[in-house]
């Protein structure tokens, strides 16, 4: 079962050829932007680390680029985090010249940017199979194709400090400043400092067509928490990637640097980026099932099953990062082991077979350094894969720590170790394709090696004097 498909079969949004045929509701987007009184378009498309690339263009170009696209540089699939192109890479290379790519915009992602003059902003992707959003967009179609639609809400932690980059960065990011001091989660006096940011993140990411539905303090000097309210998968992805790049934005107008890193501070708690999802079809929610031991449907457990087992073959999309592995520690909030359980929060999967509309899976693997779309993608693909093959959950359900219960297996320990299990993964292939497992464990090997040559802070404290 290959979901990801030749992207020959699926087609774009905006026709090439024959011009841009659009919906009403396109009509009426097309129709505001028009209106608007910023001459000024601003696109983006979101690159294999989840950060966002983009450009402002004329309105004048944004109206061309309806029946060809835009190009972009296609390096943006071919360099690292830091712009360091990679060495050997078949998408792309010095040996190609850097072409551009056309990029296409997805005319229903349009927002006005309130803390930029009401910018017209528009989100694209490539007709290539290692575009992130792309190969959402896929796993989507593939769901469609069975008749179920996928709800899915993220979770975002991160560490807020009172820095900017330039003077950060002089610092080689050492010791930044906390926001506030202290262990204050759920704290309603913490919410009371930097009021100002507090209520722009929530207020403006409203205004930007990212809804919110809880904001409030974690439990770390200066950390946030915020649930996004939950939307179609494209959308809900389409909203946390938005939600991250908003934030840092915000950010910078309070004179405030947040960070999403999985892991800060060994001394602190990691920061998640939890996936909530179901399936639904007809109006209806597939987890629930009243009639059932704890309301969970089949359906549910089919899902869970393909989630956990195909959970260490394509563990890199949910974190990318090596930073990401020191958050998958034992008794830091993040799942070590190969688990499910009902509203237990040690164990990978944990199951809200609430009520027929609440019913989900909450994923407590994913980090908040993940990248939206890889890790959306992921998860539904993973889900459908045990929905399609019913898969039955065998795997015990952990009834208390699930630290502890490492019998179907734990997660792999590092970056190097998880890429070396995707890249050799045949069910990695099967659910994503070899174009995409080859270039995205090519870029995730680049990481690792850079980190084995990189000396750090814990090297010069170890042995600088005692060697």
């Amino acid at each position: 079962m290959e979901l990801l498909q030749s992207s020959k079969e699926f087609k774009t949004f905006i026709p090439r050829e024959s011009g841009p045929v659009t919906s009403s509701r396109e009509d009426e987007i097309l129709k505001e932007v028009r209106n608007s009184p910023n001459p000024k378009i601003k696109v983006a498309v979101c690159d294999l680390d989840g950060t966002l690339r983009g450009k402002y263009i004329h309105k004048d170009k944004f109206f061309s680029t309806l029946q060809g696209g835009f190009g972009l540089c296609n390096v943006v699939f071919g360099w690292d985090i830091g712009d360091q192109a990679y060495d050997a890479c078949d998408f792309t290379s010095w040996n190609t010249g850097f072409p551009d790519a056309t990029a296409n915009l997805d005319l229903l992602t349009m927002r006005k940017v309130p803390w930029d003059n009401d910018v017209c902003f528009f989100l694209g992707d490539f007709d290539s199979d290692i575009c992130p959003r792309t190969i959402l967009r896929r796993v989507k179609a593939e769901a469609a194709a069975l008749g179920l639609s996928a709800s899915f809400g993220q979770e975002f932690e991160w560490f807020n400090f009172r820095e900017n980059t330039e003077e950060l960065s002089e610092r080689d990011f050492r010791k930044p400043r906390h926001l506030t001091p202290g262990m204050f989660g759920y704290s309603i006096l913490r919410m009371a400092h930097n009021r100002e940011f507090f209520n722009e993140i929530y207020d403006l990411l409203d205004r930007f067509r990212v809804p919110i539905e809880g904001l409030h303090t974690e439990s770390g000097p200066g950390v946030l928490e915020a649930a996004i309210l939950h939307a179609d998968v494209l959308e809900s992805a389409d909203r946390a990637i938005l939600f991250k790049t908003a934030v840092k934005e915000i950010g910078i107008r309070h004179g405030i640097m947040p960070t999403f890193m999985a892991k800060f501070n060994e001394k602190l708690p990691g920061c998640s980026g939890h996936l909530h999802q179901s399936l639904w079809k007809d109006g209806k929610n597939l987890f629930f099932d009243g009639g059932r031991e704890n309301n969970m449907s089949p359906v549910m457990e089919s899902y869970i099953a393909g989630l956990l087992q195909c959970l260490p073959h394509i563990l890199p999309m949910y974190a990318p990062t090596v930073n990401s592995y020191k958050r998958l520690v034992q008794g830091a909030w993040a799942p070590t082991t190969l688990t499910w359980g009902i509203d237990n929060r040690t164990t990978a999967a944990r199951a809200l077979p609430i009520s027929p509309k609440s019913a989900r899976i909450e994923l407590r693997v994913v980090g908040a350094d993940a990248n939206p779309y890889l890790a959306h993608a992921a998860s539904l693909a993973s889900g459908l894969y045990g929905v399609k093959n019913k898969l039955r959950l065998t795997v015990p359900r952990s009834r208390g720590n699930g630290y502890l219960d490492t019998g179907n297996g734990v997660l792999p320990r590092n970056l190097s170790e998880a890429t070396a299990r995707m890249k050799d993964s045949r069910l990695a292939r099967e659910l994503f394709g070899d174009t995409f497992v080859d270039h995205f464990t090519y870029t995730r090997d680049w990481e690792w090696n850079l980190h084995q040559k990189a000396v750090t802070d814990w090297e010069h404290r170890s042995y600088f004097e005692s060697i």
